[in-house]
């Protein structure tokens, strides 16, 4: 059996931390059962925005009637696109594996614990001192045998002429709103009558409104039987009766543990009740030495939390920082058209907490940036401490929404008090200058709420 200093079970936040530690002089072993990076830059984030930057231009041409301009997409060259896309992902294992220098092992193939830290990798058994679980998430199995899910559209292997999207977050919105913009006809099938059913329900309101004149959504549709026919296309019979017939069908139904991989009955470690690994603030399982980041805890499942995690973790393993991580907010954005971003509470979560809060909405229209975009919709919602002027929650729909609500992040990390978006110096016209009315106004509405507890 061979020992190292550190292993690490998932190649995709965890290479940076084998780097790390590989580059102090420590012996690593990193096993990865599919490709190296994980599944952001592989089948996630990265290759989906790619694709998403091609459905924005086109969004933005076929809008330009607004400015005047009379304009018309000639041809979209959609095997370019699958192909520039598919060249990125080809170049991501090449890049890790530069990361490693020769004091990292790299195994290919499934990890299974054997005893609580020994583990069997192929037909070898290594141990370590210490062992990091980054095993990532998957996507439910799809219903229907022969389908697409997040997973395995990546690399894309075929270019369909049309597609059926089930699901309501945002990995449907978003790759439905990039397929609806290549002009493959889209279909998304959604059980309930929300789209982004965490988000606010403000945002969700004006989200639903502006990506349905683009997509074509069936709200309050389940399928009762889905079959691949002889065609290779797939026969879809709906729940009212209805069928859709369509060349692809991609499930997006939410993600689930990978801890069933790993044989953890053979080890102390406990799993909580969605099988997500139970670990404390400093990341650490029931088996000391064992520690679970990313989204192999189920705590925060966003490669910015990963990444924020692991280079946490590096610093308790390897420069005694033993500090606990609690992170104090947690954003997230949906690159679809509309964008949106959000940190913080939402309003009905607000409600639910039994807090005392305030809301100001306010929208764009006092930003010359913005009136230049020609857009209506746009919003920023602020839910506020009316004692302390901290910003519980913000909430923003539309365009750079995900860049422009860094300012408040900055804040909120700083000295939350939503004063200092009022009293700071912004650009003028900047986009992020739509901050300055929405704080104004939100320092108004928490003075006429103090007031009226006066009287």
């Amino acid at each position: 059996m061979k020992t190292f200093d550190l292993i690490i079970i998932g190649a995709g936040r965890g290479s940076y931390l084998a780097a790390k530690a590989a580059n102090l002089g420590k012996k690593v072993a990193i096993i990865e059962k599919s490709k190296l990076g994980g599944t952001c830059p592989n089948r996630g984030c990265v290759p989906s925005k790619l694709l998403i930057g091609y459905a924005n231009k086109i969004r933005e041409i076929k809008s330009s009637k607004k400015h005047y301009i009379k304009s018309f997409i000639d041809d979209i060259d959609i095997e370019k696109i699958f192909a520039d896309t598919n060249d990125y992902i080809n170049s991501v294992e090449d890049f890790y594996e530069k990361k490693f220098n020769e004091n990292v092992t790299v195994y290919r193939g499934e990890a299974s614990f054997v005893e609580n830290k020994v583990i069997k990798i192929n037909k070898d058994k290594i141990t370590a001192e210490n062992i990091v679980i980054s095993t990532g998430s998957r996507p439910a199995e799809p219903l229907t045998e022969g389908s697409w899910t997040s997973d395995n559209i990546f690399p894309l292997k075929q270019i369909p002429k049309s597609i059926t999207i089930v699901g309501a977050g945002f990995i449907a919105c978003e790759l439905a709103n990039f397929f609806d913009a290549i002009e493959v006809k889209t279909i998304q099938l959604v059980r309930g009558d929300t789209l982004l059913e965490n988000e606010d329900k403000d945002i969700q309101e004006i989200f639903k409104e502006q990506y349905t004149k683009n997509v074509d959504v069936r709200f309050n549709t389940s399928i009762k039987e889905a079959t691949k026919q002889t065609n290779n296309h797939f026969k879809i019979e709906l729940e009212d009766g209805n069928f859709i017939q369509t060349e692809a069908l991609l499930y997006a139904i939410g993600r689930v543990s990978n801890a069933d991989t790993l044989n953890l009955e053979n080890t102390d470690i406990k799993l909580n009740e969605k099988g997500f690994i139970k670990r404390d603030e400093f990341f650490q399982t029931d088996v000391k030495g064992v520690y679970a980041v990313g989204d192999a805890s189920g705590e925060n499942m966003l490669q910015h939390a990963a990444a924020y995690e692991v280079n946490h973790l590096s610093k308790i393993l390897f420069e005694d920082k033993i500090k606990p991580l609690k992170f104090k907010y947690m954003p997230h954005a949906v690159f679809s058209d509309p964008e949106v971003a959000s940190v913080g509470l939402t309003e009905q979560k607000a409600k639910n907490l039994n807090l005392n809060y305030v809301v100001s909405t306010t929208n764009w229209k006092a930003s010359a940036k913005a009136k230049a975009l020609k857009i209506e919709y746009p919003q920023t919602k602020f839910i506020l401490n009316p004692y302390t002027y901290e910003i519980l929650g913000c909430h923003l729909i539309g365009f750079e929404s995900a860049t422009i609500i860094h300012q408040v992040l900055a804040v909120m990390h700083i000295d939350n008090d939503i004063r200092h978006l009022k009293n700071m110096l912004y650009i003028h016209p900047a986009l992020s200058e739509v901050l300055l009315p929405a704080a104004v106004n939100a320092i108004k509405v928490i003075k006429e709420y103090k007031k009226s507890q006066e009287t």
